[in-house]
């Protein structure tokens, strides 16, 4: 292919090397078709390892390329069009809820996670781990941390761990009239546990969904979900509503 030595371009080395990176992944390369390795592309283009590694990893971000465990950087496919908020706001684990619930433990929460709810830092919460996969992907895994007030009722239920615990949390949190939901979105990274769940590497690129749900004046539920970056495009409507689609013509079904 040659060696294409970049110019003196008064944007950083690195955004330049991304453009042309992305011009040769439209030209040359096809949907899960494994990269050079950083030795030759570094080569190619003339430039130092390191700005090849912030250019691969803004192309990461941006959704063009993802790093898989034993098989290197290949060429991601289009994203996947995950609806993230309901238009009728509901409890979590109603009839048409996408996620599924694996497992739900009683633990102090985060020291943040506490602070949010109003309840003690040392005081146990039970906490619903789950996951959601779309087209045979896993998209996002979610911690919802719900106090023992929202639930006053669950010790009469015979559910001492897992999935069926974890329902049974949640069947007992719609017994609670839900007054609004509250949503943010920042960036961030993968840690070891989502990067496992969700097959991406540790410092993986993630979008982290954190959902406030009020009920009696007070927050009843937190949840902290951790979507794929690579996967997921957020879009905000005019009911406020929050979406991923797959493109900018095609709504999240």
């Amino acid at each position: 292919m040659g060696t294409t030595q970049l110019e003196s371009v008064p944007e950083p080395k690195y955004w330049h090397l991304r453009t042309m990176l992305s011009e040769a992944l439209d030209s040359e390369f096809s949907v899960g078709e494994v990269l050079p390795n950083e030795r030759d592309l570094a080569a190619r283009f003339g430039v130092a390892r390191a700005t090849l590694r912030q250019a691969l990893e803004q192309l990461e971000l941006e959704g063009r390329l993802q790093r898989r465990r034993g098989v290197g950087t290949t060429v991601a496919p289009p994203r996947v069009g995950v609806a993230v908020g309901p238009r009728q706001h509901a409890w979590p684990g109603t009839a048409d809820d996408a996620w599924q619930p694996a497992d739900c433990v009683t633990a102090a929460p985060p020291a943040a996670v506490a602070d949010a709810l109003g309840t003690g830092r040392d005081e146990p919460v039970h906490t619903v781990r789950r996951s959601r996969v779309s087209h045979g992907r896993p998209v996002a895994a979610e911690l919802l941390y719900i106090p023992s007030a929202s639930v006053p009722d669950l010790t009469a239920i015979d559910a001492p761990s897992g999935a069926a615990r974890a329902r049974a949390v949640l069947r007992e949190l719609q017994r609670l009239e839900l007054e609004h939901r509250e949503n943010a979105v920042e960036l961030g990274s993968a840690g070891a546990e989502d990067a496992k769940e969700l097959d991406r590497l540790p410092g993986a690129p993630v979008l982290v969904v954190t959902t406030r749900y009020l009920a009696g004046g007070r927050t009843a539920a937190l949840s902290v979900a951790t979507y794929r970056a690579d996967t997921c495009r957020l879009t905000f409507g005019d009911s406020g509503d929050m979406e991923i689609h797959h493109g900018p013509e095609t709504r999240a079904s």
